[in-house]
């Protein structure tokens, strides 16, 4: 999906949909040595940028996203729905999609 948007806070995401932006490994090693792109494997981690405000149950009760805005999270290596915002990648995942928070 391509958007033409300015900024990516112009995004709320709605329901249990949760706005993520995938954190960059490292492209150099720890002696210095800087790796070529085709040889940096994307993380699975990521950072929470937005949340939406829940979904509904069965009785119509919202049901409050188990993150924040902030929370770092594992999340799957395909899926969700990638948003572009000028050269920066950001994904937008239902809640029961994250895999676990990372506490640090």
């Amino acid at each position: 999906m391509t958007t033409a948007l300015k900024s990516i806070k112009a995004i709320a995401p709605l329901l249990d949909r949760v706005l993520v932006q995938r954190i960059k490994a490292d492209a150099k090693t720890a002696g210095g040595i800087f790796l070529p792109e085709s040889a940096v494997k994307e993380l699975n981690e990521a950072k929470v940028l937005a949340v939406g405000p829940g979904g509904l149950d069965r009785e119509g009760k919202r049901v409050q996203p188990s993150v924040q805005a902030g929370d770092k999270v594992l999340i799957p290596q395909f899926g969700g729905s990638p948003i572009k915002v000028g050269e920066e990648e950001f994904s937008l995942f239902r809640d029961h999609e994250l895999l676990a928070k990372i506490n640090e």
